[in-house]
């Protein structure tokens, strides 16, 4: 197997343009060539960019990962003032505000995070001494660019945050959706949320918001489900509502807790299980297990006359969740069909989604 070729965090960018801002302006000459120590002993050789009046360009390269930020340019500038004093960070274009509590960084700063924030004082200290300083960060086209990550749920507006504790980013993708997953989630915590609901998607959620309203608490957790109910049990919540379509959460009443296709599958034959344990001759299960869709499947249920298995289905699905959350949460299951209504709930869907829904 080919090895995945590593990159460079956003804040390793960064870090590399405000030193080179910085002995620009102490030497005359923008280097060509910025070294950059990351926080885990790996140093980096990054190309420079001169952009003018002392700004700093480095161009993201996120390696193998897929990183909607890889081609980017960073570009930062550094105010070196005469007094001594402390270094401020301060976003530009493409840079987003943090508005809600519960990130790293408090509701009104600029989404740039510790660890960049301390990489380019810790390089910049070595070239300006005590000075006190202004770092200016910006990324064109970053304001785009940030609606196709997860800053627009976290609370972040206006462009993208500058990333990375480590200062590389490594290509595992998988690990990364779930930091972004988990950082959602802990941000709903420490704003006080002990309920929540759980979609999988865009789709699932809309439809969900469309029958019962806006919630408060909501958090797309993708393939992750029991990823996202250990998690959730961990920070304190008590309550989870997990909504979602046919296709995906029939494996969650197999007991998959990673709905991937790479990691299992198992639709059909869980339907067929339901169907069997309702007394459905071998004919039709047999035409049910010869289904290479969940939709076709669900065609034949129909057809068959045995539509009553979806509440099973749902129950299971909530058992499962609960085991997987060690019984110290109450999951709600609610199953919808292709046209967005719910086929299905499990026994304690209502009084979950009422909690969730602050209708208690």
């Amino acid at each position: 197997m080919k090895k995945l070729r590593e990159g460079v965090s956003t804040g390793s960018c960064m870090t590399g343009g405000a030193a080179a801002s910085a002995i620009w302006q102490m030497t005359g000459r923008c280097p060509d060539i910025i070294e950059v120590e990351t926080p885990i002993g790996k140093t980096l050789y990054l190309e420079v960019i001169p952009e003018g009046e002392g700004a700093c360009g480095i161009i993201k390269d996120a390696g193998d990962d897929p990183d909607v930020t890889h081609g980017s340019k960073i570009i930062t500038s550094v105010e070196i003032l005469k007094e001594d004093g402390p270094i401020r960070f301060i976003g530009g274009e493409g840079i987003g505000m943090v508005t809600q509590e519960g990130l790293k960084i408090p509701p009104g700063d600029w989404a740039i995070n510790p660890v960049p924030r301390q990489m380019a004082e810790k390089a910049l200290r070595k070239i300006i001494g005590e000075k006190a300083a202004i770092v200016t960060v910006r990324i064109p086209g970053g304001e785009t660019i940030a609606r196709k990550t997860f800053n627009p749920r976290l609370g972040i507006v206006g462009g993208l945050s500058v990333l990375g504790t480590t200062g590389i980013v490594r290509p595992m993708s998988e690990e990364a959706m779930k930091d972004s997953l988990l950082a959602e989630l802990q941000m709903y915590a420490k704003q006080g949320f002990h309920e929540i609901l759980f979609v999988l998607g865009t789709t699932g959620e809309n439809a969900l918001k469309e029958l019962y309203g806006e919630f408060k608490c909501i958090l797309q957790v993708s393939n992750y489900i029991g990823y996202m109910i250990e998690e959730a049990v961990e920070l304190g919540f008590t309550s989870i509502l997990i909504g979602g379509f046919v296709g995906k959460l029939v494996k969650v009443a197999s007991g998959t807790m990673n709905t991937h296709s790479h990691v299992a599958d198992g639709r059909i034959e869980t339907i067929c299980t339901h169907v069997a344990l309702h007394g459905a001759p071998v004919e039709v299960i047999r035409k049910i297990y010869d289904c290479y869709t969940t939709k076709s499947a669900m065609e034949v249920v129909e057809e068959e006359g045995y539509g009553d298995i979806w509440p099973d289905i749902a129950q299971k699905a909530s058992l499962c969740c609960m085991k997987t959350a060690h019984q110290m949460a109450e999951v709600g299951i609610i199953l919808l069909d292709s046209k967005n209504n719910v086929l299905a709930e499990s026994e304690n869907a209502h009084q979950v989604l009422d909690k969730v829904l602050k209708r208690r």
